[in-house]
């Protein structure tokens, strides 16, 4: 069982193709510019079992036959095991599996987790992950969470090689600086089997929710990057999408 926030049954900025995307309940980051405040507790979702989600996917087999499914979040692998059990389930249908995720869960050092997260590589086809911030503290100002688990795992995806989009959200004041965007670049060059990097601008569509939950926002005022600025951290960022 997993507690389960919605679905989104045409997806299509969350993996290759059309996608059927499940939004997991739960997450222990806070990141500042977070849109989706509604999913960080667990209590409040709703639960399934792999089965009843996999009977919602089925429904639309046929419109994501050359898409797939992506669980993201909340986090998603904060509930390792019902991932195990649906995609072992979507792969018996041949279905395209990707994880949305920001690495957070991951833990080098407690090994029956990595024996999961071994198991768990072997059935999903793709990983998208964010890298929040490339320095320590400013990761935890933005996040309040610390940098080790969410490095640890990226690291951990290039050395089994396996595929993986990464993702910059692009915020002033933080990842909108030179300096910064560079040693993101110089990461990510240490990489292996990236197909895709991404800048995405920050954007401030979840206020509304925040209003709605009484939570401060903390970037109430904050803009949207520049077109300029924007296209400069494409640039330092070699943004490319890579087809096999």
């Amino acid at each position: 069982m997993a507690f389960i926030h919605s679905f989104e049954s045409f997806g299509t900025v969350d993996g290759p193709g059309v996608r059927f995307v499940v939004f997991t309940q739960g997450c222990p980051m806070r990141c500042k510019y977070c849109h989706n405040p509604d999913t960080w507790k667990f209590s409040e979702g709703k639960q399934y079992s792999a089965q009843e989600v996999r009977t919602q996917i089925l429904k639309y087999k046929n419109y994501i036959k050359k898409g797939g499914v992506t669980v993201s979040g909340g986090e998603p692998l904060a509930q390792i095991d019902f991932l195990i059990e649906l995609f072992t389930l979507l792969k018996e249908d041949g279905i395209h599996t990707c994880v949305d995720t920001s690495g957070v869960m991951f833990d080098k050092n407690n090994l029956k987790l990595v024996e999961k997260y071994d198991k768990l590589l072997k059935l999903t086809d793709l990983f998208i992950v964010d890298i929040k911030h490339i320095d320590r503290e400013a990761h935890l100002d933005l996040t309040a969470q610390p940098i080790d688990r969410p490095q640890d795992f990226i690291k951990y995806l290039s050395d089994n090689k396996k595929d993986m989009w990464i993702r910059v959200v692009l915020v002033d004041g933080y990842t909108n600086d030179e300096g910064v965007l560079r040693r993101i670049r110089s990461f990510i060059d240490t990489l292996s089997n990236v197909l895709r990097v991404e800048v995405l601008p920050y954007h401030s569509m979840g206020t509304v929710k925040y209003e709605k939950m009484n939570i401060d926002y903390p970037f109430k005022g904050m803009e949207r990057p520049s077109k300029e600025s924007i296209d400069k951290a494409k640039e330092i960022l070699g943004a490319f999408d890579y087809v096999k």
